[in-house]
């Protein structure tokens, strides 16, 4: 569907949308598969969101993709997830090109694999000059994580003498964070029917509307984000005001 043919309006649409990925495993269990097939399955929903909101004129997505926490997983499962984004993102490379897609990767890369570092910054720096779509990974990504570093960063520059404490306010801590330079999400999805955000965004998604949906991430499709956006759409964000 074509932007235009959407039944929302361009000015009710969000303009980022943030979505945690959830319930690989269980759609691979589910059908007697290895987990590592729903995560490769779960990369082709994520190339249809992405089409998605590139034909809807979304602004930006971020995509959370492993947590600080999945290094608990078993470690067989994390090596092929690891394996998987150095394997899958060469490939989309001429995708994003064609389709004006900005890639950038959020969180913390000293604890990544080094071919998987590589890959990352092979991706953003091909797509660094691309504006009509920002797509943010989140990868080794906690939000706790990222607050710590932008009190860290921002308590380096006042005892370096380049700022004072008072200079310190919402729109220099937002600079601070790995997602610098996004309009903070306005709408959240979660796949799988889990009600929690899972240390996902939680300085940027203060307002963000929440929709969660029973469908695991690898079902999950460009009419699924239409929902989505319909259900977005017929909300009323006061942000604190009386209606």
């Amino acid at each position: 569907m074509s932007s235009d043919a959407f039944d929302v309006p361009a000015d009710r649409r969000p303009r980022h949308i943030a979505i945690i990925m959830d319930g690989n495993g269980r759609w691979a269990k589910a059908r007697g598969l290895d987990h590592i097939e729903g995560h490769r399955e779960g990369t082709s929903a994520a190339r249809r969101v992405i089409e998605a909101c590139g034909r809807l004129g979304i602004e930006a997505l971020t995509l959370y993709s492993f947590s600080t926490e999945n290094w608990n997983r078993p470690p067989a499962e994390v090596a092929a997830l690891m394996s998987l984004v150095q394997e899958m993102l060469p490939g989309e490379h001429d995708g994003m090109m064609e389709n004006g897609v900005r890639f950038r990767a959020i969180g913390e890369r000293s604890g990544l694999p080094e071919p998987v570092v590589a890959a990352l910054e092979d991706a953003e720096h091909l797509t660094r000059n691309n504006d009509r779509l920002h797509l943010s990974i989140a990868l080794n990504y906690g939000s706790r994580q990222e607050i710590l570093h932008a009190a860290q960063t921002l308590a380096r520059r006042v005892a370096g003498g380049d700022m004072t404490a008072d200079d310190i306010d919402e729109a220099t801590f937002s600079d601070a964070l790995w997602t610098t330079g996004l309009p903070d999400p306005d709408l959240l999805i979660r796949t799988s029917g889990e009600m929690r955000v899972s240390n996902f965004l939680l300085w940027q998604i203060s307002y963000a509307e929440m929709v969660v949906t029973d469908t695991l991430w690898p079902d999950f499709d460009g009419e699924a984000l239409q929902d989505a956006i319909r259900a977005y759409a017929g909300r009323s964000r006061r942000f604190g005001a009386r209606p």
